[in-house]
């Protein structure tokens, strides 16, 4: 038997290329009990409108049958109930920013245009906590707290354009994750709209709460398929007083390496410490008017924040790290305009990779600190050989790792066949096959290589017992046959 219910193992298997659609004739009845319950105006159903929402930060593309920009929760709440009726998929979307194909309504169904809900609905200074809907982009959240010298440390690398509740869905991560965590470790409370519509409120505004199950964590990371999110109440800390900024050049990735492992041993915790490879180095090379010194081959951009006499002392302590560890050259951000430019260069590497190729597989490997070498390592092992051109960047100070496989068309397959071997390589090491973009479509066929069968159960169980009828977000996370 199933842990909620009956037992679904004898389900015959659906083949993974198989996409189920609503039938067309309940989808034209859900489109106009849509259009007579939430207005005309927010419901589009031409294909122009329509193809603006079939895709995501991937290049994968589905077309949706219809889009509908709800405004409030009762909004998403009436959505809900009609698609539960009809049995229609919805898939829950915001700035489109993913790259695991999340927002992409791979079985047709409601597009739920999220971004009219993006109001900031109250900061607390004196609680710590500000609540927001589901639209709110990060870096406005970031900016408007800063008024009342707080923090909202979860920092993607889209946080100018990811909405928080992009960011919840999939438990974004970022270059603060070292010091500071991820979206999770700052998350208290949220309203979600089940899949027949039910309001429902998961956690409290306090700092601290242990009263039942942890619901909040559960929907945390859960990608759409278990609710969708109307209301969110973030945790906040004091504004650090001071961020100073160090940039240094290597002429291999080994020395860099052992600088990150030099300054953690002394008990220093950088607010980032981020490599550089020499592909990500020679994509950005000319963004930003960066001067590169000849013979660079890796770098590190290091954030040492806090209180201002410790942080210079700290970044004193940093930088002695880098010259011992044979840095070519160090550069010290001085002011607020020369920060900005050197995390520009950092944040300019995934478009800028697009140059090389017209194709890129962005995987999110993550791996204790201590394999980062070892898994570096079997990524150079494993394209020897290859025609293939991989660019690895990241957040090496928490063992994340961007890897970037630059391809054509024509070489899909042994793509595939590089990172189906990297994934397994991972596990071996005690790592993850996704540090911060989630699983999506791109990875649910590798999910089963992390998962024990144990965990594997549980999961779907509850992805049954929350939608039944499995319409929200279908085709996402998990294999086709799981469900």
């Amino acid at each position: 038997m199933s842990l909620f219910g009956k037992d679904k193992s004898t389900k015959p298997e659906k083949p993974e290329n198989t996409v189920e659609k609503a039938n067309p004739g309940d989808v034209k009845k859900a489109i106009e009990e849509l259009s007579n319950s939430l207005g005309k105006e927010r419901v589009l159903s031409n294909i122009e409108e329509r193809i603006c929402y079939s895709f995501d930060g991937t290049k994968q593309k589905a077309l949706p049958d219809v889009v509908v920009k709800p405004e409030t929760t009762d909004h998403v709440s009436v959505v809900a109930k009609i698609a539960n009726k009809f049995a229609i998929p919805i898939y829950a979307r915001g700035a489109g920013t993913g790259l695991t194909g999340g927002a992409v309504p791979i079985q047709g169904g409601i597009v739920l245009d999220i971004m009219k809900m993006n109001r900031i609905l109250e900061i607390c200074p004196q609680d710590l906590t500000a609540t927001v809907e589901p639209a709110v982009i990060t870096k406005h959240l970031q900016n408007e707290v800063a008024k009342d010298h707080l923090f909202y440390p979860p920092d993607p690398s889209s946080a100018d354009s990811s909405t928080l509740g992009g960011n919840v869905a999939e438990c974004a991560g970022g270059i603060t994750g070292l010091k500071y965590g991820v979206t999770r470790n700052y998350i208290l409370a949220l309203e979600v709209v089940l899949a027949d519509g039910t309001v429902m409120n998961v956690g409290r505004k306090t700092l601290k709460s242990v009263t039942g199950y942890d619901l909040t964590r559960l929907f945390v990371g859960s990608e759409g398929t278990l609710g969708i999110f109307t209301k969110i109440t973030v945790r906040l800390i004091p504004q650090p007083q001071t961020i100073l900024t160090v940039l240094a050049y290597y002429n291999n990735v080994d020395d860099a390496l052992h600088t990150a492992d030099m300054v953690i041993d002394q008990n220093i915790f950088p607010r980032t410490l981020e490599l550089m490879d020499e592909t990500s180095i020679t994509a950005v090379k000319n963004y930003g008017n960066l001067k590169i010194p000849d013979g660079t081959k890796a770098l590190l951009i290091i954030d040492v924040d806090g209180h201002e006499a410790a942080v210079k002392e700290e970044l004193s302590v940093v930088e002695e790290a880098c010259r011992k560890n044979n840095a070519i050259e160090l550069v010290r951000a001085n002011t607020q305009e020369e920060r900005d430019s050197l995390w520009a260069v950092r944040r300019s590497i995934s478009p800028a990779l697009f140059k090389i190729a017209p194709l890129k597989i962005n995987e999110d490997i993550c791996v204790p600190r201590s394999k980062i070498k070892t898994i570096l390592d079997k990524v150079k092992t494993s394209l020897e050989g290859s025609s293939i051109l991989m660019a690895s960047f990241g957040h090496i100070g928490d063992g994340n790792i961007h890897l970037n496989y630059m391809h054509h068309e024509d070489q899909k397959e042994e793509v595939h066949r590089l990172v189906t071997q990297i994934f397994k390589d991972v596990v071996d090491l005690g790592g993850t096959i996704s540090g911060e973009h989630g699983i999506g479509t791109t990875k649910k066929e590798f999910i089963r290589t992390e998962l024990s069968p144990g965990e594997f159960k549980i999961m779907t169980d509850l992805k049954r017992f929350f939608d039944p009828k499995n319409i929200l977000n279908p085709g996402k996370m998990f294999p086709a046959e799981a469900l």
